[in-house]
């Protein structure tokens, strides 16, 4: 415990991985790796930077002192040049030569590239986890009738697995859109002041290809094939917004399936894992709440509002460069990473252990068959010789008073009230003939199979079982 205040997303909710990603240690060590690999293309391409300079920048990329970092901060009043002053107590040889050419975004907006890329890959992962967990769900239960809903009222008969195969479509749709914003996060590279890499034309002498050749290394080091084409001071805020957006997606998609086992526990038709000595509620003993599904749709919310401060930042940059993106950036993109990692944390959890009570699935179809299988009971009778519009009256009016006895606590009697209506012209045993649940699942099982074969491919070697939750 601690008496200082404590992001909940770092204290209960978020992986080690993505607390680790977005530590003081991974960003500052990144902005060294940077001020490394800046030093090391610009002695490659002709400077005069010594080898001995670089090894030494090399040898205490780690070694990080940040006593000295703040001490340095509260008298300059600037976080990379405390930091750069650092380093060099750390690397004497090479202190004159860091930074060189470059401005503070070089290596506050490259980290950040570099940690929201390696973000986005593993929120990647987790949701393919997610997938593969609804995956083995959906091929389980491809052929469990069930009771549809629309306006959550019972409706036409789906399957259990075919219900699942709706949050996994949505779930694929929010894997394009993390592909598509993994695929175009550029490198800033060294572009100076405004963008105009000034600095460099002087240092090189204005050899522009050598500028050129300078950004293409240092992006290569971290993974990266291009840069962005043109630049202010920083990289386009437009990524934040589409970063921002796709995290949002998923969380949007969460909420719609942890909602969707929110209504169906009231049910008592799915329920979400529920460990042997866990309490529901502090007075209510017997109660066994949906928490975990509860707790997706909570921070759903949170993120669904963080992605919002993305457009309205990138919205309003200033010209080449303006100040008021950073104090907001430090907080709502790291925090909406941290708490889309929670969500899928808690999603891959409940996938894994979501449970269905077949028997009262098939008690809910039972209940409501009779009125489903009206329309196929019309057409029998119409076969028979019966009025088509006649027996739909019939079917209106014995289906009212059925449900108005229902209402009253009694049990269906739709099919004898048809079967004493002469004009319909058949038995209840015939009708109840007609009543097998599979009769009216359409094409759920053969869809399931389709699109489980479909996405098998994408979801190999996926693991979502390993998500543990702490709280």
């Amino acid at each position: 415990m601690t008496n200082k205040y404590e992001s909940p997303l770092s204290s209960r909710y978020a992986s080690g991985y993505m607390l680790e990603l977005f530590s003081s240690d991974t960003r500052y060590r990144t902005w060294r790796k940077l001020w490394v690999a800046l030093a090391k293309a610009e002695k490659a391409l002709g400077l005069p930077i010594t080898q001995e300079q670089v090894d030494e920048l090399s040898a205490h990329i780690a070694d990080i002192d940040y006593d000295c970092v703040r001490a340095r901060e509260k008298e300059v009043r600037h976080d990379v040049m405390a930091h750069v002053y650092a380093y060099g107590q750390a690397a004497p040889a090479a202190a004159g030569i860091i930074h060189l050419g470059a401005t503070s975004c070089y290596v506050t907006d490259n980290a950040d590239l570099i940690i929201y890329r390696d973000a986005l890959r593993y929120i990647r992962s987790e949701l393919l986890g997610v997938l593969a967990n609804l995956s083995e769900f959906a091929e389980k239960y491809k052929d469990l009738p069930t009771l549809g809903y629309t306006h959550y009222q019972p409706a036409q008969l789906v399957t259990v697995g075919k219900r699942a195969t709706l949050w996994m479509q949505d779930f694929l749709s929010d894997l394009n859109e993390i592909d598509f914003a993994i695929e175009n996060i550029k490198f800033l590279g060294c572009r100076g002041t405004t963008g105009t890499e000034a600095s460099f034309v002087e240092l090189f002498e204005g050899d522009t290809a050598k500028i050129d050749e300078m950004n293409r290394r240092i992006a290569a080091d971290f993974g990266f094939e291009k840069c962005f084409d043109v630049a202010g001071q920083t990289y386009p805020r437009k990524v934040d917004s589409r970063i921002l957006n796709a995290l949002s997606s998923v969380a949007q998609s969460c909420y719609r399936m942890a909602n969707d086992i929110r209504l169906l526990q009231h049910d008592r038709q799915v329920e979400e894992p529920f460990e042997k000595n866990q309490i529901g509620s502090s007075a209510m003993a017997y109660k066994r709440n949906p928490m975990r599904s509860e707790r997706i749709c909570s921070l759903a919310r949170y993120l669904m509002a963080d992605a919002m401060n993305a457009p309205m930042t990138a919205s309003t940059q200033w010209l080449e460069r303006t100040l008021d993106d950073s104090a907001n950036r430090r907080i709502s993109l790291p925090e909406g990473f941290l708490c889309a990692d929670a969500i899928l944390r808690l999603a891959q959890n409940v996938t894994d252990g979501l449970h269905v009570n077949e028997k009262i699935v098939e008690k809910a179809v039972k209940e409501y068959l009779p009125f489903i299988a009206t329309e196929n009971l019309m057409m029998e009778a119409v076969k028979r010789g019966g009025d088509r519009q006649q027996l739909h009256e019939i079917i209106r009016k014995c289906s009212m008073e059925a449900t108005a006895r229902m209402k009253n606590g009694e049990e269906c009697d739709l099919l004898t009230r048809l079967a004493q209506e002469k004009e319909f012209g058949l038995t209840e045993a015939e009708m109840k003939e007609l009543l097998t649940p599979d009769l009216y699942i359409g094409r759920c099982s053969e869809q399931v199979a389709a699109f489980l074969k479909k996405i098998k491919p994408l979801i190999a070697g996926a693991d979502g079982k390993s998500a543990e939750i702490n709280l």
